[in-house]
């Protein structure tokens, strides 16, 4: 019997497209990264697929892939039979990125610098501004690293060095710049020695103004090594 609907009947729910694999994997790997970066998964932890599927409503083959791509970012290691772990730390790792990354920003600054626009010093102006304006930490809790401020560091750092148009060094800095971010987000709440971080900040932003090359990358030298520093100080690697 064919069933004739008034045009008062509600019309039927539309059926929405599933998200698809591509766009899951992203969103597991986006997540994934994220929390391995900010020490939500500690250097040395096993990653649990099944865990991780059900906590990001994905699939094990979604999770697979991002882990996939964090490992490429040598962010995760594999083991066969077993699985996945979150990439661990050491003294020697800590020096290699500190060097590596002291010589690749060092020369990405004095590039741009060097290349850097009216535009170019705009941009570090307002980023400079943002971080300037922010705490360290969250409000009522010093050992807690507030991501508002860490979204506006990393903004930062990247500005300085954003006019130096090598896109391959740029890619080496960022990857860096994550490395090394690990190490700072576990010392955080561990941290005894005093430091003025917004006075260093200024010392390279005010080199950077006024286009002093070599005093902007001694400023920039200086500020990572303080920060490696305290991190071999404070975590136990």
């Amino acid at each position: 019997m064919k069933i004739i609907h008034s045009p008062s009947d509600p019309a039927p729910a539309p059926v929405l497209p599933e998200a698809s694999a591509g766009t899951k994997s992203h969103r597991a790997y986006t997540q994934i990264r994220a929390d391995i970066l900010s020490c939500r998964h500690m250097p040395g932890t096993k990653l649990n697929i099944a865990a991780l599927a059900s906590d990001l409503d994905v699939s094990l083959g979604a999770v697979r892939e991002a882990l996939s791509m964090l490992q490429s970012e040598a962010l995760v290691v594999s083991e066969p039979q077993r699985g996945y772990t979150v990439s661990p730390v050491s003294p020697k790792e800590l020096a290699d990125i500190t060097e590596a990354r002291i010589a690749i920003e060092t020369l990405c600054l004095r590039t741009s610098i060097q290349r850097g626009d009216l535009a170019w010093e705009t941009r570090i102006v307002a980023a400079w501004h943002r971080l300037s304006r922010l705490s360290q930490s969250e409000a009522g809790k010093d050992q807690h690293l507030s991501e508002v401020w860490s979204r506006a560091h990393a903004d930062f750092h990247a500005e300085l060095v954003s006019a130096c148009g090598n896109d391959w060094l740029l890619r080496m800095r960022a990857m860096l710049y994550e490395q090394s971010e690990r190490y700072r987000r576990m010392s955080v709440p561990l941290q005894t020695e005093a430091r003025d971080v917004p006075a260093e900040h200024k010392a390279i932003f005010d080199a950077v103004m006024d286009r002093d090359v070599e005093r902007a990358m001694a400023a920039l030298e200086s500020h990572l090594r303080k920060t490696a520093t305290i991190v071999r100080t404070s975590v136990a690697l």
